[in-house]
């Protein structure tokens, strides 16, 4: 069937490349976008073929059954590995010298190469550990 460049689908997309360093679960969008007279199923319906275009990304939120949602389709993620912090959600990219050493360090120790566009470190941001009171280590 093909896909039309619908509102909708325009809504989400302006909504995702504005917050291209974040995960969102549908019912987040959702809610985000419902001032605009988007509906859940218009959301899970373009997720699931923005994700299909490679344009997005999807995972199982920890500790929960929920699916994030995160925009790739812009040219800052393409060599870009991505750091994600388990508080708030914010991903971070990691590009330039220190993601070129990491990868060729993984493959040259470890003969295992790195999917770039998957690839998410999980761990906590800046921001969150200062909420929380912990050093910077």
């Amino acid at each position: 069937m093909p896909k039309y460049n619908t509102k909708q689908r325009a809504l989400l997309m302006d909504f995702l490349t504005a917050r291209a360093d974040q995960e969102f679960t549908a019912r987040e969008i959702a809610e985000a976008l419902k001032p605009q007279g988007i509906s859940l199923s218009a959301v899970y319906r373009n997720l699931a073929d923005l994700e299909e275009d490679g344009l997005l990304t999807r995972r199982t939120r920890q500790k929960s059954r929920e699916n994030q949602y995160r925009y790739v389709g812009g040219s800052s993620c393409a060599e870009a590995l991505h750091l994600s912090c388990k508080v708030c959600g914010k991903t971070i990219h990691m590009s330039g010298q220190e993601t070129e050493f990491f990868v060729k360090t993984i493959a040259a120790n470890d003969r295992f190469f790195l999917d770039r566009h998957e690839t998410v470190l999980y761990g906590t941001c800046r921001n969150c550990r200062k909420k929380a009171g912990e050093d910077e280590r």
